[in-house]
């Protein structure tokens, strides 16, 4: 590029830049492909060139990509979408494009002619769309026919066969809101699906957790795919009415839900080239026999409740924070909670609201950002309702966080976290006098970085943190419980504290524990560790990975898939899922390039 292509507009650069683009990747001129980019670049591909979830850094990574990958993809049709702009040096622009296989979406950023970050999103198979608009179902069948069954009777009829004498090509462990949007998604797509889950009824899940709790995302972040919440829903919602927005989705959606139903085993069968999934339902044992495993089971593991000695001898009432119904019942009452991250300040603030005596023991140094400054400061430009009014959907707004690479995310986000420390610098001052110990981030990059390196070491701040400042929360930091007595806790300086319950605000394990248990050890070995990149930051050990691990992509262990994450990843990310699966049931070749190796077991 010479210095009068950043003399054009922003239009002329990125429609060169992809004409430029395309023609080498027509015509397999790598060197000319690499040229474009920047020294500095970086290519984040959700599927489409890789069947992966991959990003490359750096032009020889690209080049190795392209070399692998080019002639089994055919890419070509590049051409903008939209109008592109301009800030502070950098061209961002949309396109469209189309590989031998699919559709696509992409988004550039261009600095001084060259690019900088691309990403490439598969949309849609050929030939395998969506039933959507034109290509919407009739649903009546107009004439006459004698026997006509309706719709009810068709949909009664499936249900009783399905899973007996029809089996799925896909089963899905775990019914919560990752498990359903992606079982929607494979719905719309003609995959057949059960959805395996334990507790009755679709949004049980979120209705057994402790009585106060609401979402700490805002609304326009939560969505699930298809059917957005209407534009009268709360900006956080309650925890119960989600339970009945997911119940009211799996109706609607037509998802083949099994409530009341445990995975008990799963075991792949070499000979046969498919799965057997043992549960039980209605009393009794059912063997399913899908294709493909899809493990929905949250963002973690089992809870983590620590093993401290004397804490069978205790005469209170004692459980972790997933187990905690609420705080009726205790006022008045010594409480104890060990924790100090979003469900400990729930609780704490739930329990001190029913007159409680209440004291959060924080063992280690956590990450606070208030609610307001949080919304306004790192969200509110994506997901919010200005952004709606400046024509920023959902979807876009998904793939523009999509389009920034994890190894750059962490330095932008820096200065979101200094502007909080600024704006509440008030707040964190008195914190730190009643003893809180805060942090933001190894690197000061903040929450979502903690959230996808480690998944934890945080709180939302809707009203906890204040109380804590001025006392109403007793604290005791920089320790953890020794020893439990019949009715008082020992802390580690010596303390002694008297205690009627206490509540394990402590977390989960690895999400590859329920692996474990329901396929076997060595399968959760082969899988590996799930989530975090790599970092090489607190709980999230090197080497680098960039993209989270195990995730939505392909595993050691094929035809074994995981899904999980906030509302947002889950309803963004199951699209990739949804249309890897798809692709493997209609026998389209998907070839996986750069399956991740695995470097840690939990």
């Amino acid at each position: 590029m010479d210095d009068t292509t950043t003399k054009q507009t922003p239009s002329a650069q990125a429609a060169g830049w992809l004409a430029a683009f395309d023609a080498a990747l027509s015509a397999r001129d790598l060197s000319g492909a690499l040229a474009l980019f920047d020294d500095d670049c970086y290519w984040r591909d959700l599927v489409a060139f890789t069947w992966n979830i991959r990003t490359q850094e750096g032009k020889d990574a690209i080049r190795d990509m392209l070399s692998a990958c080019l002639d089994a993809t055919r890419p070509g049709g590049f051409a903008l979408e939209g109008e592109p702009t301009e800030a502070d040096g950098v061209v961002d622009a949309w396109f469209r494009f189309e590989t031998g296989a699919a559709r696509g979406r992409g988004h550039l950023r261009l600095k001084g002619g060259r690019c900088w970050t691309l990403l490439t999103t598969m949309t849609e198979l050929k030939g395998h769309e969506e039933p959507a608009g034109t290509r919407r179902p009739q649903g009546a069948e107009h004439g006459v026919q004698r026997g006509r069954k309706n719709w009810i009777e068709q949909r009664r009829e499936h249900e009783a066969r399905f899973g007996i004498d029809e089996q799925p090509h896909v089963v899905i462990v775990g019914g919560g809101q990752g498990g359903i949007g992606l079982a929607a998604r494979l719905k719309r797509l003609g995959v057949p699906t059960i959805v395996v889950e334990k507790n009755a009824r679709p949004g049980d899940s979120w209705r057994n957790r402790y009585k106060s709790l609401c979402l700490h995302d805002p609304v326009w972040y939560d969505h699930l795919p298809y059917l957005p919440f209407p534009d009268h829903w709360p900006v956080f919602s309650p925890k119960d009415k989600i339970g009945d927005w997911l119940e009211m989705y799996v109706k609607v959606m037509e998802i083949d839900y099994w409530g009341s139903t445990l995975a008990k085993k799963a075991r792949w069968d070499e000979a046969s080239g498919q799965w057997e999934v043992t549960v039980e339902r209605d009393g009794r044992e059912r063997v399913l026999r899908p294709k493909e495993v899809v493990f929905a089971l949250g963002v973690s593991g089992y809870p983590n409740v620590p093993k401290i000695p004397g804490a069978e001898t205790f005469e209170g009432v004692q459980h972790h924070s997933s187990k905690h119904p609420g705080s009726e019942g205790f006022a008045g009452k010594k409480c104890v909670v060990l924790g100090s991250n979003n469900s400990a300040h729930d609780i704490c603030a739930d329990l001190w609201e029913h007159g409680a005596d209440v004291t959060m023991i924080q063992r280690s140094s956590t990450h606070i950002a208030p609610s307001k400054s949080l919304m306004e400061l790192a969200l509110g430009g994506l997901y919010s309702e200005q952004a709606v009014a400046a024509g920023v959907t959902t979807d876009k707004a998904d793939l523009i966080f999509a389009s920034v690479p994890y190894q750059i995310m962490a330095p932008m986000q820096v200065p979101v976290y200094d502007e909080m420390k600024r704006r509440d610098a008030d707040l964190y001052a008195r914190l730190e006098k009643a003893g809180f110990m805060l942090d933001f981030g190894d690197d000061g990059s903040g929450l979502f970085m903690k959230y996808l390196r480690r998944g934890s070491g945080y709180y939302i701040d809707v009203g906890a943190s204040e109380l804590v400042a001025d006392g109403s929360i007793k604290l005791k930091s920089g320790v953890g419980i020794e020893r439990i007595a019949p009715k008082s806790v020992l802390l580690s300086d010596g303390t002694e504290l008297p205690a009627d319950l206490i509540v394990y605000a402590t977390g989960y394990g690895s999400m590859n524990q329920w692996l474990a248990d329901l396929v076997s050890p060595d399968v959760a070995d082969r899988v590996g560790k799930v989530w975090g990149l790599g970092s090489d930051t607190t709980k999230d050990p090197g080497p680098w990975e960039g993209e989270l691990r195990n995730m939505w992509k392909p595993t050691q262990v094929p035809h074994l898939w995981i899904h999980g994450g906030n509302l947002h990843q889950s309803r963004h990310y199951s699209q990739f899922l949804a249309l890897q699966l798809k692709a493997r049931k209609e026998g389209i070749p998907t070839p996986v390039y750069g399956l991740a190796p695995v470097h840690h077991l939990r």
